[in-house]
């Protein structure tokens, strides 16, 4: 709770709780892809997963009844019967072969789709009004929403797939022939110490205890994959999110000379990501130890609990070998867990991930929900009115110097304050900062425009920018032509029709001058601004001010930030006041990332 009963919002805990129940990760899950336009292709993958693999079980069932006949032949030294029943193996083989074909485009089918849904749901929550400027106030989990979005979502949806479909596989195979399996062991001898025994289902229980022996040892050995994992994911993404600021501000670092620093710094990053990858190579080299030699051991465990019976009994060659093959397939079902174990954990530390973000995309709406918060009024049509409005902001009360703003059509007021208590203002004003008291009165937003510094250049061509975020032909050719020789952009004239990088080849002042440019296009009828003058070029700032008293004298007007002398008339000028004992705002409070300068110390475990 901080000063005066503004509270830190908080969305979830801001990080990736390990302790979130299974359950309730798997229901968030499965909300996001029902809510998707995926869903009725997804119900049709499944239903023709169920059939294909079921179909597959059940020529599996054939084929291992298919040992007994070939086997005895061979032992016979039958060689027509031999010979008959290759004829029977090639049809079954052949139908599996079908079977393995449609599974694998099932399968394949199934990853796209799957991650299409799961990408379109996150991207909606993520791209909801406000959601994503508010998720930036959530902590460490909001700091990285493209690797969510992309890597994360691709790689769950391909893990789910894979693990989903093997135990579909498993657990059909499991029904089949667990069946099998205790009617073929059913009258098994035993003899123990030279006592002999009838044990009914001997071969089931046999399997049943080998593969839960080595379930148990790949939990025990392998559980702390899952952390790692998840450790593993928050590196990988601060070391990619480094990488790119690097290159986007590659030309400011190559001038200051500061190549070595980043370096350092890139190094740092990574040697946390190194540091944990060596524990994920330590823990998953001793987990394939234990399942690696459970796997070995499993080729002569059926022959071994069979012997017996096989030696002193009247089974034959042909039902020995039935039996294996059922006890195999018994134990492979049983021991999906054990084999899969890593990718399990790798899986539920990306489904963690995924869920865990689309939770806080959900409740972020709420956060700080009962505290003091700023009342925003967005039906006001005939002015903008400010009355006794105060921020909380990080670093103490903002208000303005007059408890009463009012702006009508055609006011120029400016307000002037710090740099950061501006911006808070300027965010306030847009309904991006809740956190205060008073009211905000003002016009419906698509009658305001709203220009920060420096200006947004959005993909496309340069008309499309100018008439962002309505369609390029809203606006006629001479519209645009008057508007960008104003600002100074005349010369990019010749290529308003081009698709390029704008936001890298404009420099900052030519993006300002663009957002002015789009201003005198689209000619909403309240602009606020955040010091969008003071960034420009003297010559341009003049020419700027100029076309909005003369092209835009109807408009209202609310400039925040210092303004150059002689840019602009204004009618009212007001200060914005910093009370450093007021109420405060302080983000959520998260687990920290750990230093990569640490990490990179730290000791392997």
């Amino acid at each position: 709770m901080t000063r005066a009963g503004v509270e830190t919002p908080k969305a979830g805990n801001g990080h990736d709780r390990a302790e979130d129940s299974l359950v309730s990760q798997l229901i968030g899950l499965t909300a996001a892809l029902w809510a998707s336009r995926q869903r009725v292709k997804l119900v049709l993958l499944l239903a023709a997963l169920v059939a294909v693999v079921g179909a597959s079980a059940y020529a599996q069932v054939l084929l291992n009844a298919w040992n007994q006949p070939f086997y005895n032949a061979l032992s016979r030294k039958d060689v027509s019967a031999f010979i008959a029943q290759l004829g029977v193996f090639a049809e079954i083989a052949a139908v599996l072969l079908v079977l393995n074909i449609a599974q694998a485009w099932l399968n394949s089918k199934s990853k796209l789709v799957l991650r299409r849904g799961l990408v379109e749901d996150l991207a909606v929550e993520w791209l909801a009004p406000l959601r994503a400027v508010r998720l930036l106030q959530a902590g460490e989990i909001g700091e990285n929403p493209d690797q969510r979005i992309h890597e994360d979502a691709r790689h769950l949806t391909e893990l789910s797939t894979d693990l989903g479909i093997g135990l579909l596989q498993s657990t059909l195979l499991l029904l089949s022939f667990i069946g099998v399996l205790w009617i073929l062991s059913d009258n098994m001898v035993v003899t123990i110490a030279g006592h002999v025994f009838v044990a009914p289902g001997y071969m089931v229980w046999c399997a049943l205890l080998y593969s839960g022996i080595a379930s148990l040892a790949s939990w025990l050995v392998g559980r702390r994959l899952i952390r790692l994992n998840i450790e593993r994911y928050a590196r990988e993404a601060q070391f990619r999110f480094d990488l790119v600021r690097v290159n986007e501000e590659i030309e400011g670092v190559t001038l200051d000379g500061g190549e070595a620093d980043e370096k350092e710094r890139l190094d740092w990053v990574f040697g946390g990501v190194v540091k944990v990858f060596e524990q994920i190579v330590l823990a998953t080299t001793w987990l394939t130890g234990v399942t690696a030699g459970f796997g070995w051991l499993a080729i002569v465990a059926p022959i071994l609990v069979a012997a017996p019976s096989y030696f002193y009994g009247d089974m034959t060659f042909g039902k020995l070998m039935m039996i294996i093959g059922a006890f195999n397939q018994v134990q492979q079902a049983l021991g999906w867990f054990a084999n899969n174990f890593s990718g399990i954990a790798d899986w539920r530390a990306t489904l963690l991930r995924v869920v865990s973000f689309r939770s806080t995309l959900l409740t972020i709406d709420n956060i700080g929900e009962g505290q003091s918060q700023i009342e925003l009024d967005g039906r006001h049509e005939e002015s903008i009115v400010i009355d006794q409005l105060w921020i909380a902001t990080p670093n103490g009360r903002l208000a303005l110097s007059e408890p009463h703003l009012e702006v009508k059509p055609g006011d120029h007021v400016l307000i002037t304050g710090e740099r950061d208590a501006e911006r808070a203002l300027f965010q306030a004003i847009a309904g991006l900062w809740p956190w205060g008291g008073g009211r905000i009165a003002r016009p419906h937003r698509q009658s305001m425009a709203f220009m920060p510094t420096p200006g947004y250049a959005p993909p496309g061509t340069l008309r499309e920018a100018l008439a962002y975020p309505h369609p390029p032909q809203t606006y006629d050719d001479a519209r645009i032509q008057e508007a960008i020789a104003i600002v100074g952009l005349e010369h990019f004239a010749p290529m308003l029709d081009e698709n390029e990088r704008w936001d890298r080849r404009l420099n900052d002042n030519d993006k300002q001058c663009l957002a002015v440019a789009r201003v005198l296009v689209q000619r909403p009828r309240w602009v606020v601004l955040n010091r969008a003058l003071a960034a420009l070029d003297p010559t341009v700032a003049r020419r700027v001010a100029a076309a909005f008293e003369q092209h835009m004298a109807d408009v209202g007007v609310i400039y925040i930030g210092p303004l150059p002398d002689g840019h602009g008339h204004f009618s009212r000028v007001v200060n914005l006041v910093l009370d450093p004992q007021g109420p405060h705002f302080k983000p959520s409070v998260t687990t920290e990332r750990p230093d990569p300068r640490e990490a990179a110390a730290a000791p392997a475990q």
